[in-house]
């Protein structure tokens, strides 16, 4: 890419032929933030909590300052930063790993509430440029498929979003059901985030600086899709839909040995959780996965995603405000593609899956 298209402004309003909507934008709550302190001082924080809050909400390095304050921002701030980068449309979601950790049902319960309250605020005071994803406190999973209902029919949402495990627990624990039952009732995505690691897995990696967006979170997401498909969620719930990020946290280019070796884990009997399935693991990547390229602004791995899941699974996302570079958004606009699959990738794709 030329030095002169790294510096032209970038233009919001369709000026290349398409809206850029953003699919995975962070927010944060003064509260939720002073309750990972307070964790993080009362020693209840786990060790992956200690080494992302601990840094982000207490160094005073430019990278974190700067990093909370466009965090804790709603308004001009953020609207401002969006007309910088191009970005029309952002999809916000309570920052990982949202109110997950807390062991008080009525705290996470309230902070989770009063920030669905404020981002529906902030969505209907920009209604133009803010779409919301409500957040949920799976520890209580009645609770939060009530609050799915809420956030899809009273507060505008166009789905959910949970960070990956909640205290060690995933997903695909027979627990978790309701949360899916009520996706399947609003017909709304579920989007997995990255969340630090659970201390039974994060040793090595903390060791190494490896624990957080660098590796960590990659492996550890990715396993958590890994562990939902390989129990059958989408059996059980065909039309479901679940999103995530950073290239689909490396399970496309991992997806003929997934493949392979889970058909072999299968005919095996090895392991009494792993049944036969209705489609391969590249199926369900095909009919009910969607990625974004939040923080992977590549385009040999957009374009072999888009190859292996097909090109209407593939969709923006800038990872604000953790990766801010307008460099990305010109090398997102440079890339060798039709004109109709660029517009799919930035503006279409999003307005399918999210129903906007």
């Amino acid at each position: 890419m030329t030095e002169e298209r790294q510096t032209a402004q970038l233009k919001t309003g369709g000026d290349q032929g398409y809206l850029r909507i953003a699919t995975e934008e962070a927010f944060a709550t003064e509260e939720q933030v002073a309750a990972y302190l307070r964790m993080i001082r009362d020693g209840e924080a786990d060790k992956g909590m200690v080494s992302l809050w601990g840094f982000y909400a207490q160094s005073p390095s430019p990278r974190a300052t700067q990093i909370m304050e466009r965090l804790l921002d709603l308004g001009e701030r953020r609207i401002a930063d969006m007309d910088v980068h191009g970005i029309d449309k952002a999809i916000l979601a309570l920052t990982s790993p949202g109110v997950q950790p807390l062991t008080d049902l009525d705290e996470a319960k309230g902070i989770a509430t009063r920030a669905n309250d404020q981002l529906a605020a902030a969505c209907a005071k920009y209604p133009d440029r803010y779409i919301g994803m409500g957040t949920v406190a799976p520890q209580d999973p009645e609770w939060s498929a009530r609050e799915i209902h809420r956030g899809a029919k009273e507060l505008g949402f166009k789905g959910i979003q949970i960070n990956s495990h909640t205290q060690g627990h995933y997903l695909d624990e027979p627990q978790f059901d309701p949360i899916f039952r009520a996706l399947a009732e609003v017909d709304q995505p579920l989007y997995i985030h990255p969340s630090t690691s659970p201390d039974a897995m994060i040793g090595p990696m903390l060791d190494a600086g490896l624990d957080g967006a660098i590796f960590g979170f990659g492996v550890e997401t990715g396993m958590h899709l890994l562990r939902l498909i390989t129990i059958g969620i989408f059996d059980r719930y065909p039309t479901l839909q679940i999103m995530v990020g950073h290239m689909g946290e490396a399970l496309p280019y991992w997806l003929y040995r997934l493949d392979y070796m889970h058909q072999a884990g299968v005919r095996s009997q090895r392991y009494e959780r792993m049944k036969p399935l209705n489609k391969t693991i590249a199926g369900y990547l095909q009919s009910n996965v969607l990625v974004t390229n939040s923080g992977v602004a590549w385009e040999p791995a957009i374009k072999f995603c888009q190859e292996v899941m097909g090109e209407d699974r593939v969709m923006y996302a800038m990872d604000y405000p953790y990766q801010v570079e307008a460099r990305e958004v010109h090398a997102m606009d440079a890339m060798t593609m039709s004109p109709e699959t660029k517009k799919k990738f930035f503006q279409t794709n999003a307005e399918r899956w999210f129903k906007l």
